[in-house]
């Protein structure tokens, strides 16, 4: 049996792309599926998950401490093929190679893009520390077998000619039976995800309390103060807010709202990824219809199949009409959120995504 490890310094053991999708989608298929990730051991899905232990609370001290950790416990598992998915483990993919084994570097973000928005690297710097990840990741991705990255960035893989091949797999939901939620009765809307500034956080604020509805939140705030920042606003009044929730629990959260929100604001990788935020699958499994930015992808893919309503993140007073719009339509919402629903079912689902990563590791055997 084909031995593989999933490695992880940076997420949780119940991350949803990590564990939920890629790892249990592999034990399934019959592969001595390990996941080795900060926390404790266990069993589960098929899994077997290898803990190294708390992770660190410094950023600094995950990528230095908790990235060794990880590989030392990944090393001694001896598996077939390796899975990183960190920027940290990048130098640790290497070394892995070195030591004849298969190796996939599963790239959630465009780091070198991202970079230039973390508040925790200084302005000045985020040039040239962007430029200088890009070239050392680059360096690294060449020797390995292969790069994972979401969705297309300018009609084309963002690994292309910087390794040996690439793959998109994409962070659709798995579909499951689902069941049918009746409308809420109070006019609330809601967001699920991490909340922080460039996820449009602040104005999504403003547009709720505009409109008049409740603003429901299900996620955690970073960096810690910002959620600070947000309960000073006179328009915080409108939130309710309901902290970290299990998976399990967030189309729960969602069939309270009568519509999902995704304003994420038109920057860094948001404006440029052709694909939607994972949320906005949930908002239409759940079956409410979205508000979501005006990316290119967004407007093209929405006024294609009419699932929401495309605002500029920029101006609160847009988000506002369109909360007031859809609240006021409720034929409008229901329609739009069938539409959503079906969108899922037939083209967004994790079924499809899973052939493509199932037929990447038969490759590699």
């Amino acid at each position: 049996m084909i031995k593989i490890c999933h490695m992880t310094s940076a997420h949780k053991p119940d991350d949803t792309r990590i564990f939920h999708k890629e790892c249990t989608s592999l034990a399934n298929a019959g592969y001595d599926t390990y996941l080795v990730v900060c926390g404790e051991s266990g069993e589960k899905n098929g899994v077997h998950i290898v803990g190294t232990g708390e992770q660190s609370k410094s950023r600094l001290k995950r990528m230095r401490v908790d990235a060794k950790k990880v590989y030392k416990a990944a090393l001694s598992v001896n598996a077939d093929i390796y899975h990183i998915h960190d920027p940290e483990l990048l130098p640790y993919a290497v070394k892995l190679k070195r030591c004849g084994k298969k190796v996939i570097f599963d790239s959630h973000e465009l780091y070198p893009v991202q970079m230039s928005q973390k508040s925790y690297i200084p302005k000045f710097a985020r040039k040239t520390v962007a430029a200088l990840y890009k070239r050392y990741e680059t360096k690294c991705t060449k020797k390995l077998d292969a790069v994972i990255f979401p969705c297309r960035i300018g009609g084309k893989h963002p690994f292309e000619g910087r390794c040996r091949r690439t793959e998109y797999v994409d962070n659709y939901p798995i579909i499951r039976e689902v069941p049918e939620y009746p409308e809420p009765v109070e006019n609330c809307v809601c967001y699920v995800g991490s909340l922080t500034k460039n996820r449009g956080i602040t104005n999504l604020v403003k547009a709720a309390y505009k409109a008049g509805v409740k603003l429901i939140f299900a996620g955690t705030f970073s960096p810690a103060e910002y959620k600070d920042e947000i309960f000073a606003m006179q328009e915080a009044q409108c939130i309710e807010y309901l902290g970290q929730v299990p998976q399990d629990m967030v189309l729960d959260v969602i069939a309270k709202s009568k519509i999902g929100m995704s304003v994420l604001r038109n920057i860094a990788q948001y404006c440029i990824a052709e694909n939607f935020p994972t949320k906005v699958y949930d908002y239409w499994i759940a079956k409410r219809p979205v508000i979501i930015s005006d990316t290119p992808y967004n407007v093209r893919i929405i006024n294609a199949m009419h699932g929401g309503i495309c605002v500029n993140p920029e101006i609160v007073d847009d988000i506002a009409a369109a909360i007031s719009e859809l609240i006021g339509n409720p034929e409008k919402a229901e329609k739009y959120a069938e539409n959503g629903r079906n969108a899922v079912i037939e083209n967004f689902s994790w079924q499809h995504e899973e052939k493509t990563l199932l037929e990447l590791y038969k490759s590699l055997e």
